[in-house]
């Protein structure tokens, strides 16, 4: 899949699950219950343990269940191990021009995060794809996602942090590319309790919305 197609994805599927996980063991639990809820796409983090094996494997052994991407890369040398494990988008919490420029280089979809107009401006210019808003609830949730698009409307924006099933579509009619979801939807206590299906059922409803949102945006 190239990167245009994988941009033509996550807009389709707007929903981009954030990966964090204490052992690989918990991590592919986590990605089998999004997998049971419908979802598509998949953001491993590097606060992972062996995140880079790990996206080797979800790529290689889920074939084309999920589209795999790499969070919280803060530099070019990970962004750089992460594609050659197969990953096929890059997220970062902070801007680093060289991890963008690294990922321009290789072609790969890149999104770095950034809270301020000038950071998301200085990200955009240098070459990002989409631009996460991190974290998008201490900045006034939707609120502030709208008054970003106001003047940067050709900016492509991904609210990450407070994007919950409350808020999924106010997000989106604040004109979000996509909404990137953690512990709201990506939770570990769930699998330590053993009731993965929670984590499906959540899934499901985060897809819901964006089909609802999609189907009728007024």
């Amino acid at each position: 899949m190239d990167k245009a197609e994988v941009l033509k994805k996550i807009r389709t599927v707007g929903l981009i699950p954030v990966l964090r996980a204490s052992s690989e063991e918990e991590a592919l639990a986590l990605a089998d219950a999004l997998a049971c809820g419908g979802v598509t796409i998949l953001e491993i983090t590097m606060t992972v343990p062996g995140a880079v094996e790990l996206i080797r494997r979800v790529v290689k052994e889920s074939g084309d269940r999920f589209l795999v991407g790499a969070g919280t890369v803060l530099n070019a040398d990970s962004a750089r191990a992460c594609i050659d494990a197969g990953a096929q988008f890059i997220v970062s919490p902070a801007v680093n021009l060289e991890t963008i420029a690294a990922c321009n280089a290789l072609d790969v979809a890149v999104f770095p995060g950034a809270l301020t107009p000038t950071e998301v401006l200085t990200a955009w210019q240098a070459g990002a794809d989409a631009v996460k808003v991190f974290p998008a609830s201490a900045m006034g949730g939707a609120k502030y996602l709208r008054a970003l698009k106001a003047p940067f409307p050709q900016v492509e924006l991904i609210p990450t942090g407070g994007v919950s099933l409350s808020t999924a579509r106010d997000f989106l009619q604040a004109g979000a590319f996509a909404l990137g979801v953690g512990s709201e939807l990506v939770d570990p206590l769930a699998i330590r309790a053993g009731t993965p299906t929670v984590i499906s059922d959540n899934a499901h409803n985060y897809l819901e919305i964006v089909r609802e949102f999609q189907a009728h945006p007024i």
